[in-house]
């Protein structure tokens, strides 16, 4: 993700959210398919496992986003951490009906809506702390994925950010580039 200079909270909130989309898109597009519901040990969860609990929750928490409850009462959260999604196509399905719910709830919104109270578990959050609350779980989470895929990638890997041992040449590269733009 490009760093576009912004003022706005929620356009920055919607980019960040984008780019850990992106970030564990990129993760799980080079981890092969069997290891997708792998798991480290038996107290550990599988990518599909967290794909599915983050599905859960973005579900409960933007579906009725101002007027309801973020917790719904239908929500299970236990059964989110059984019965993975088998394959790539589901777990793709589950990643982006998760990621279109919270798109459509956000970009709707106004400044002015920042400050409205919504619930989450009964207890009162701003919009804003509501935002920040999940930009926190999802980047996690990602950050999960991420740990996982790179796991099971093995020498396959290729580097999401910048390269380890790499970062005096990125360093290099963007002092060229910013004086090709003077």
């Amino acid at each position: 993700m490009a760093h576009q200079f912004t003022t706005s909270y929620l356009k920055d909130s919607i980019d960040l959210f984008r780019y850990y989309k992106k970030l564990g898109e990129r993760a799980m597009a080079q981890c092969p398919d069997a290891a997708l519901t792998t798991t480290l040990d038996a107290e550990s969860n599988s990518i599909a496992i967290i794909v599915k609990h983050m599905e859960g929750n973005m579900r409960s928490r933007w579906t009725d986003f101002l007027t309801s409850d973020g917790e719904k009462p239908d929500r299970n959260r236990d059964t989110e951490f059984e019965d993975p999604p088998k394959t790539r196509a589901e777990l793709m399905e589950m990643w982006e009906h998760g990621w279109k719910l919270l798109f459509s709830a956000l970009e709707p919104l106004s400044d002015a809506d920042l400050t409205r109270t919504i619930t989450i578990r009964t207890e009162p959050h701003s919009v804003t702390q509501a935002i920040n609350r999940q930009i926190a779980h999802y980047s996690y989470h990602v950050g999960q994925i991420v740990y996982l895929a790179r796991h099971f990638a093995g020498d396959k890997w290729q580097s999401l950010t910048i390269q380890k041992r790499k970062s005096g040449e990125f360093n290099k590269q963007v002092a060229a580039g910013e004086k090709s733009q003077r």
